[in-house]
């Protein structure tokens, strides 16, 4: 568990000490901050101007207006190019200076630089989409009201979240991994618990949230972003084992991503319930959001096909690893 938590711990801080995740942020940042900004002017038109569902505008699956649809596909087309800015060192980089040697020989299995690696990368990908939680109270209308209660499960879930806290100071710290582990496992364990028995036994909560707007589009396209995160990534990675020069696995994910994004432009070829727009919907990410996460739906294809392939890809990422020791 060590040299794992060693690994994640290192992979992570060299996104902060390298260009690489600061030019992903960058760019990340300005694209999702000016389609906020449109999300906002259309949410205050009138009229056939507006829009319906602002989370299709700030994830590009909007059909109206026009200038929606562009950002729709400047967002989708530029997914891919930033999900393999982060991957593309994880593993090239070692080929390319010839540390993967070292890395292989070290007591840690292949699994573990896999899964350490990723973990490495996703949490990254998690803190780009951090500040764009901002958004929600504008995109939902929220309207946030506190009461000071004090009950046992609310106690719980403070105490859960106090643990969560320290427990990912200890990870920074480098800390010893069984107390960072305990922490976060005790205080997940608090938090979730005790957040849950508050939520729906105690007749007071210390917050309560009401929303001008249907909340349920915000939770599932955050849910789409994450996993269709890990799927990209895990593509992203698994180019990363094969090459040795960074550019080129950049280019390589870059490829490899837009086969999940190109076919969106196939559906205005196919008509609608036939066999060849079923087959654009399975395989295109953008269709999934434009038709079903950011509507506050969830579809369990998506789901599966998001979870399948991310898995699929760690696996032979691993076998990657595990043929250069033949």
């Amino acid at each position: 568990m060590r040299p794992t938590l060693s690994l994640v711990r290192r992979e992570f801080a060299a996104y902060f000490t390298g260009p690489a995740g600061y030019v992903a942020a960058f760019g990340f940042l300005v694209l999702t901050g000016l389609l906020f900004n449109l999300a906002l002017g259309l949410l205050t038109e009138k009229g056939p101007s507006g829009v319906e569902y602002p989370m299709q505008v700030m994830l590009g699956g909007a059909d109206t207006p026009a200038l929606a649809q562009v950002a729709g596909v400047l967002f989708w087309g530029l997914f891919p190019a930033v999900t393999g800015m982060l991957t593309m060192r994880l593993l090239a980089e070692e080929r390319g200076t010839g540390s993967i040697e070292l890395l292989l020989t070290a007591p840690i299995r292949d699994w573990q630089v896999v899964a350490a690696k990723f973990l490495a990368c996703f949490g990254f990908y998690l803190v780009l989409w951090l500040p764009t939680l901002v958004y929600v109270p504008v995109l939902a209308d929220l309207h946030a009201e506190w009461r000071l209660v004090v009950t046992p499960f609310a106690i719980t879930a403070a105490a859960g979240v106090v643990l969560l806290v320290l427990g990912l100071h200890a990870v920074v710290l480098g800390a010893p991994g069984w107390l960072a582990f305990l922490l976060l496992l005790l205080g997940g364990a608090a938090a979730g618990v005790g957040g849950y028995l508050h939520a729906t036994k105690d007749a007071e909560h210390f917050l309560t949230l009401t929303a001008g707007i249907d909340p349920a589009p915000v939770w599932t396209s955050y849910l789409g972003v994450v996993l269709a995160g890990a799927m990209f990534l895990s593509l992203g990675l698994f180019v990363s084992s094969l090459v040795k020069s960074q550019l080129v696995a950049w280019m390589a994910a870059l490829l490899l991503g837009l086969v999940f994004v190109l076919p969106a432009l196939l559906r205005f070829v196919f008509d609608p319930g036939t066999v060849g727009y079923d087959a654009v919907y399975f395989v295109s990410v953008p269709e999934h959001f434009r038709r079903t996460f950011t509507r506050g739906q969830l579809d369990t294809r998506p789901l599966v096909l998001y979870v399948s392939v991310t898995l699929f890809f760690l696996f032979l990422t691993v076998r990657s690893l595990e043929a250069r020791r033949r």
